[in-house]
Formats: C-alpha cells, structure tokens, sequence
C-alpha cells in the first residue's frame, strides 16, 4: 500500500463504544490511529487487539487516540473491548461506510470462494 501523504480525510459518521460519536471532524489537530480489521472474537483479529492494546501507553505517550474499526455492531463490541479489557474504543461500521471510504474491503479467498472481507489495514491520521 502506498504512503500518502495530505490526503484529506474522507467525511464519517460513527458510533463507538463508550457511547461516542466519532467523526472526520471530532479529533481535528489530534493524532488519530485508525486499525481496521475483519472480526470481533476470531484469532487473528483477537491477537491484533491486544498487541494494540498492549502498546497503548505508548500510543497515548505520543499524543494518539486510537480506535479499532470492523463491520461488528456494537454489543459485539461491546463484549470484545471488555473481555479483552481494551482501552481504546472500537467504531461500528455495520454498513461498511467507513470500510469502503478508506479502500479496505477487498476480494478474498476463503475456503475455495470469492469473498469480500476487510484487508488488516492502520491508518495514521
């Protein structure tokens, strides 16, 4: 994937856990990491969160708000960042708006068919 760099931010609307609303516009002059990935509870995704997690205070050192973002909804969520006792809140995109805005829905393989599945993908904003 190719770097780029003063590419505005496309326009969302949000609901994370927490009960916030997040948007292009709510986090303006902060340092936003946005980690998108495919599901809530699977292992690959589970393993994703806590090395986020555990990496956190140095997020937060360096001045960065961090959201997880998957096509879950929010009890889901909800479950997921308390079991794993995440510190950061995960967005809901359950109609793939924001998924689709940053290119990360893709063309996959599984089990021998075609699927589209969101590709792991970090956005540093």
């Amino acid at each position: 994937m190719a770097i780029v760099v003063n590419k505005p931010l496309p326009e969302f609307e949000a609901n994370a856990t927490g009960g916030l609303k997040v948007t292009n516009t709510t986090h303006v002059g902060q340092i936003v990491v946005l980690y998108f990935y495919p599901k809530d509870n699977t292992p690959g995704c589970t393993t994703e969160a806590m090395q986020f997690r555990d990496k956190y205070k140095d997020f937060v050192k360096a001045g960065a708000t961090v959201f997880g973002v998957s096509r879950d909804n929010m009890k889901s969520h909800d479950e997921f960042k308390s079991k794993l006792e995440l510190p950061f809140d995960l967005i809901a995109d359950t109609e793939e708006k924001m998924c689709h805005m940053f290119g990360v829905v893709k063309n996959k393989i599984m089990y021998g068919k075609k699927v589209k599945g969101i590709e792991r993908s970090t956005f540093l904003v």
